[in-house]
């Protein structure tokens, strides 16, 4: 797996040396871009920016960083496959829907008080073609359990392969 290009967009408490990148860091080839979270925009931009010039196998956002990718993606600046963490999207004011043409498996705790499953779970019923998957974790917010086993980084490999159904341990 260590060969795999990972792009990851950090939450607002995550940064390029978070727990998250540094798990992925293990795992993959990771490019984890600082950004200024309190520009939405310009965290846009830069992910943008570094989309262009690493060309990522997969591409992973966590809370924030999942409403920065949801952007993209709405915007068409991105069409590869995406892991969404605990995703923000209406915390800042991004809508609920995703392209039928790209691949997305969602992550979200059934106990997360920050951003509600149901974010998540609208997100998924209004996909069609069915390339948008819902995996609901025993977890809050910050996923934290996803850290201690390999169901993160299986997740990941799976979105690099071709379709085929999800890991849901």
């Amino acid at each position: 797996m260590s060969g795999l290009r990972v792009q990851l967009v950090h939450g607002l408490e995550g940064s390029p040396k978070g727990p998250k990148a540094e798990y992925l860091r293990r795992r993959f080839e990771l490019l984890a871009p600082a950004m200024d979270t309190s520009d939405f925009e310009g965290a846009v931009e830069t992910q943008r920016a570094a989309l262009l010039s690493f060309d990522p196998a997969v591409l992973v956002g966590s809370s924030f960083g999942g409403a920065v990718v949801m952007a993209l993606l709405q915007r068409g600046a991105y069409r590869g496959p995406c892991l969404l963490l605990a995703q923000a999207g209406p915390h800042f004011g991004v809508e609920l829907w995703l392209p039928d043409d790209v691949r997305v498996v969602l992550v979200h705790g059934t106990r997360d008080a920050v951003c509600p499953i149901e974010w998540s779970r609208a997100l998924a019923a209004q996909a069609k073609g069915g390339n948008v998957e819902l995996v609901e974790v025993d977890d809050e917010h910050r996923l934290s359990s996803l850290l201690g086993d390999e169901r993160f980084a299986e997740w990941v490999a799976h979105l690099a392969q071709p379709r085929t159904p999800t890991p849901n341990r």
